[in-house]
């Protein structure tokens, strides 16, 4: 196959590229606009492969889009180009609803014009997989319920209300143009190559400058935590096996409270890296509570059972042994941070109807 991926270049994009090559035969056409996000050093090890192109361009650009669909023939599209971050959506939800929710759309019409144009054989295996959040489903305080795949949308922010809107969006080009479609809605990713405005990666560049850990509200917003590589092998699944019209929710059976999460971190620090900046005692100290954000879901967790069922897909790594990896490799790997952190985002709060001066460092 060759699968064209949107957002190759982000988090979640870039460990479905590295997937790809690493693990399949199959050649990958990597869509970028390159914003703040996006990185090509998370590509590195396999950017000269003979199966991998890149291709620099805006999903809201129809013509450019038209080009790249000639040009490469696809035989899958896997669309993960997004804004994506909340807090970013509540500062500026303007760049939200034209990337999430025009962006869908002018891809969902090229890539209906492309697979229109194809002969019967290859119109009739070609995908437009498009990749979601749990976000959508809005909160679940209170409850002991999990997202199911007809649980209904109630959406809380911006952002997860232009990823719900592009995720009808997708589904009505199904019903109304017969374009194969097929969706997926994940709970929260970390692992490496992260962009360190999200809590994990935050909280652990943070710790080992001496920096303050922000932790909204009380800190016991439940989140289900899934590794990006366990992620990345699931999406892979839905597009070569998944079926069409089909929503398979992709979860990690790891629900943690934001605080417990932050705490685990601080503990991993503790044994990995017991010399500690000046004037800190313990890495936990840094802890500090910081007004909660407007909107903010308590509780997210998702039910993965139909995509283990009916696709044999099952995340290979626990919270304990993942974020032990993540933390590894961020202290591994200095140098990719360090250019990451080049000026472009300075570890600032975001997401304060009141003001954007509140600093989290």
């Amino acid at each position: 196959m060759k699968i064209l991926i949107t957002g190759g270049a982000g988090f979640i994009g870039s460990a479905v590229v590295r997937h790809v090559i690493n693990h399949t035969p199959d050649e990958v056409v990597n869509v970028d606009k390159l914003t703040y996000a996006g990185n090509l050093e998370s590509l590195t090890e396999i950017e000269s492969s003979s199966r991998y192109t890149f291709e620099h361009a805006d999903i809201c650009d129809k013509e450019d889009m038209e080009s790249i669909f000639a040009k490469h023939k696809p035989d899958a599209v896997m669309h993960l180009a997004a804004e994506s971050h909340v807090d970013r959506s509540i500062d500026g939800p303007a760049a939200f609803i034209e990337t999430n929710i025009v962006g869908t759309y002018t891809l969902l019409e090229v890539a209906r014009n492309y697979w229109n144009s194809l002969k019967s054989d290859k119109k009739s295996v070609f995908r437009f997989h498009h990749i979601s959040t749990d976000e959508v489903y809005g909160d679940l305080d209170g409850t002991d319920d999990l997202f199911t795949e007809e649980t209904s949308y109630e959406p809380s922010s911006p952002y997860s209300a232009s990823k719900a809107s592009s995720d009808h969006l997708v589904r009505a080009w199904l019903r109304t143009y017969g374009l194969p479609t097929i969706v997926t809605n994940c709970s929260n990713n970390y692992g490496p190559f992260h962009f360190p405005e999200k809590l994990i990666p935050l909280t652990i560049l943070n710790a080992l400058d001496g920096k303050a850990l922000p932790v909204y509200g009380d800190g016991m917003q439940i989140r289900d935590w899934l590794f990006v590589e366990d992620h990345a092998r699931a999406l892979y699944k839905v597009v070569t096996k998944g079926k069409v019209g089909e929503t398979y929710n992709i979860g990690g059976h790891n629900e943690k409270a934001n605080i417990e999460v932050v705490k685990t971190i601080c503990s991993l620090l503790e044994e990995l890296v017991p010399a500690k900046p000046k004037g800190i005692t313990q890495y936990q100290d840094l802890i500090t509570y910081v007004t909660d954000r407007p909107g903010h879901d308590v509780r997210y967790a998702i039910d993965p059972s139909k995509i283990g069922r009916e696709l044999g897909w099952i995340p290979e790594e626990t919270f304990e042994s993942g974020i032990r990896k993540t933390v590894e490799w961020y202290l591994n790997n200095r140098e990719w941070w360090s250019r990451v952190l080049d000026g472009s985002y300075a570890m600032e709060r975001l997401g304060s109807t009141s003001s954007n001066s509140h600093r989290l460092v």
